[in-house]
């Protein structure tokens, strides 16, 4: 039996501020593993003109007990499927750290491709576009043993170490994240020979980060692009002195567009 509109949207969006009266919608999409929490409390942080959606995917917080996403086509069908009535209400913007920054842009795509709507700014983080020869050759860490899984988790840092302590904590942690990283390496998506989208784009990453290929992402669009280098290395956003960087760029560049647009 399909849900009800609203509990399918509660269901698929952690909104901790409602704001019916916000000029613009900022999407945000998790990281590999991650939940949705991280960026909902974004909404009690931006002021009221900018109401925040926190995509949260199967297998995890709420949605514990439903089996992972296969293939980045569940998402976006998703994802669509809930918010395409409220993303024609008002303006949107997406962002999307490392796994989040492909989902974002898949979504992006599609909505432009499908339905010819188009997020006012995308915000990208630290990934490499999908398509260039950076992400290409990148290891499948999905199909690595659970110890060099670990190694790798433990190198790119953001993990909590009281997680990567606890075997029953991470035997729960593990699966969501290698699902996730099996779907982004799975993703194919070929270069652009003509922008699809038209908005700006901007790229964060950590200066001390594994280097991404950021400058592939301008093919996206035919829109503004800028990159922006923050320090840290790959979870370099939720050092609170980063985020607080990041937030006031998003609400100056969404106030500034959803202005334009009305």
């Amino acid at each position: 039996m399909e849900l009800p509109a609203a509990n399918r949207m509660d269901k698929v969006i952690s909104c901790f501020k409602k704001s019916p009266d916000a000029v613009t919608r900022l999407i945000c999409f998790p990281w590999a593993g991650g939940g949705s929490i991280h960026y909902a409390r974004w909404g009690n942080v931006l002021n009221s003109s900018i109401e925040v959606f926190a995509v949260k995917l199967p297998g995890r917080e709420s949605r514990a007990k439903e089996p992972f996403f296969q293939d980045m086509q569940q998402i976006v069908d998703e994802v669509i499927g809930v918010l395409l009535p409220v993303l024609k209400e008002k303006p949107f913007a997406l962002f999307g750290h490392s796994f989040g920054a492909f989902t974002g842009f898949a979504v992006a795509d599609a909505l432009k491709r499908l339905h010819n709507l188009e997020p006012v700014h995308i915000f990208l983080s630290g990934a490499s576009a999908p398509y260039s020869e950076t992400r290409i050759k990148a290891p499948k860490r999905s199909e690595v043993s659970d110890d060099d899984f670990l190694k790798w988790l433990i190198s790119i840092g953001g993990t909590p170490p009281e997680l990567l302590a606890n075997p029953e904590v991470l035997k729960l942690f593990l699966p969501a994240l290698k699902a996730d990283l099996h779907v982004v390496e799975n993703y194919k998506c070929q270069k652009p020979d003509i922008p699809l989208l038209s908005c700006p784009v901007t790229c964060f990453d950590g200066k001390e980060d594994v280097p991404h290929d950021l400058q592939a992402w301008k093919s996206v669009t035919s829109g503004d692009f800028t990159v922006r280098m923050l320090d840290g290395a790959h979870f370099y956003l939720k050092e609170s002195e980063n985020e607080k960087t990041i937030l006031d760029y998003i609400t100056k560049q969404v106030e500034t567009s959803g202005m334009d647009y009305l």
